[in-house]
């Protein structure tokens, strides 16, 4: 393993020296996204090390201010899902364009919101991944990069240079690594444009959030005389930093006045633009996070879509790395993260556009309201929006057409030979599970013996899922790192050897 975290800056050629000129895996992005997945590599047992082009680990501005069940179930499954929980607030709240969906309802342990800052989750993943020996290198800019059968050669903008095998760009919507690597983004273009930050006032603002024919607009006090701020400009801002005036006039626009604002702590500008890359992966060069999707922040998806992209990666790359399994297998990263992210991204495109309060989009949402009267479509949404409703498209393989197949493991109470244990605490190490919960001698995983963990044991549980509801008691399940079903066994063996050889690479002598 590297050594401990950092965040210097130190020029790269000290870098380069440290990690013997080459490393297995680079990580370009030390947000919630990158520090996930040199997480999920150094539990894989692959040394990464993580480079971040701002200076120190300060955020400006607030960022994302939380998550939700999924990703706090993702945590979970690494065993430091606490350690968010004890930091921030949890919620049974959520809400399509203003109507509120029960989220209390889905079964999962974590049916419910954390409300946590960026710069919070930052802190709690960089000492996780400090404890696991991984280096985070701050002012650390990449500006290049060439790439050939033998790995990629990364260009720093100091003129250092690094190789890598495999180089992962987490480096957020503006990518250096997507823009390198020939990775074209697809999408809406920007409609409106929205401005936040915080500024000291000199009136007393008007609080709280309102929508009128601009769009939505908000002001909350912070400290004093600071106010928090979130304002939809009249007309379409440049793809530039604001300025004060820029913000004067959108206040006087939408308030009628501008509150004496001054003295911005923090200014910036966003936009209703959403896209996403048509490819996640140019030979040796991948992309996640951020650098594959760009979207509003509607809906709170930022770090569960980053998060789910990493753990999904992460395991795949480092048996890549490994040499155990073949470079095709990070193909089923794009085919199986792409369309999950999609669907979330078309969800948040309809919220943006429902954020006006003039007559035609109340008449919309008053249709969708009179819609999410009923169970049903409350229920599929609360799904969607809470991540927990995901379902990897696998192919063929055994239990085919079992609904758990591709979905994620409901996190089960098991009685095992070690005691009580949950589902996700098998998922901890980050390795394969084969849990067996059938007749003892019918399963034989042998050959995958030092890839895959096997654990038999008893549950009472009912096999719930959030949507579909009580699915059929399987026999035995073989549970991915992502927490994710690769096989479902119906009491027996059918199927097991090719869906382990499909994920896991082939079996040893």
């Amino acid at each position: 393993m590297i050594g401990s975290a950092m965040s210097d800056t130190s020029d790269v050629s000290a870098v380069s020296d440290q990690l013997g000129g080459s490393t297995p895996v680079t990580v370009v992005g030390a947000g919630p996204t990158g520090l996930m997945l040199a997480g999920e590599l150094a539990l894989a047992g692959v040394p990464v090390v993580v480079l971040e082009r701002r200076q120190t680990p300060d955020l400006v501005g607030t960022r994302a201010r939380g998550f939700h069940a999924r990703t706090v179930e993702l945590f979970d499954q690494r065993g430091i899902a606490e350690r968010f929980l004890n930091e921030g607030n949890t919620f049974q709240a959520m809400s399509f364009a203003g109507i509120p969906l029960d989220v209390g309802a889905l079964p999962s342990r974590h049916n419910y919101t954390l409300g946590l800052s960026q710069g919070h989750v930052e802190r709690i993943l960089r000492e996780w991944v400090a404890e696991l020996g991984v280096a985070v290198r701050f002012g650390v800019e990449v500006r290049g990069l060439t790439q050939d059968d033998a790995g990629v050669d990364v260009a720093l903008a100091d003129g250092g240079r690094l190789h890598t095998a495999y180089l992962v760009g987490a480096d957020g919507g503006r990518s250096i690594v997507r823009r390198a690597a020939g990775l074209e983004m697809v999408g809406a273009p920007a409609t409106r444009s929205h401005l936040i930050g915080e500024a000291e006032v000199t009136q007393d603002p008007v609080t709280g959030l309102r929508q009128d024919d601009i769009g939505i607009h908000g002001i909350n006090v912070v400290d004093g005389q600071t106010v928090g701020f979130v304002v939809t400009e009249r007309e379409l801002g440049p793809a530039t930093e604001p300025t004060p005036a820029d913000l004067r006039a959108a206040l006087v626009a939408v308030y009628g006045t501008d509150f004496g604002v001054r003295d911005p702590a923090w200014l910036s500008r966003f936009t209703d633009a959403t896209s996403q890359a048509t490819a996640y992966r140019s030979g040796r060069v991948l992309i996640a996070g951020d650098a594959a999707h760009v979207h509003p922040p509607t809906g709170g998806q930022g770090i569960g879509l980053g998060v789910q992209d990493a753990v999904n990666l992460g395991w795949k790359l480092a048996q890549v790395a490994h040499g155990v399994a073949q470079p095709d297998l990070l193909d089923t990263y794009f085919t199986e993260r792409h369309p999950a992210t999609a669907r979330v991204l078309h969800n948040v495109v309809t919220q943006a556009l429902l954020q006006k309060g003039d007559a035609r989009t109340e008449a919309v949402r008053a249709t969708f309201a009179e819609v999410l009267g009923s169970p049903g479509p409350r229920a599929q949404l609360a799904g969607l929006l809470s991540g927990l409703d995901v379902a990897y498209d696998l192919g063929a393989g055994g239990g085919e057409g079992h609904p758990l197949l591709g979905r994620r493991v409901p996190d089960l109470d098991l009685v095992t030979a070690n005691g009580p244990r949950r589902a996700f605490e098998l998922l901890h190490a980050a390795r394969p599970v084969l849990l067996d919960l059938g007749e003892p001698g019918v399963l034989d995983v042998t050959r995958w013996r030092d890839r895959v963990d096997v654990v038999r044991a008893e549950t009472s549980d009912d096999w719930v899922l959030p949507v579909i509801g009580p699915v059929p008691t399987p026999r035995a399940v073989l549970v991915r790192p992502d927490g994710h079903v690769a096989w479902v066994g119906e009491g027996t063996a059918d199927g097991l050897d090719a869906a382990l050889a499909r994920w896991f690479g082939p079996p040893a002598d």
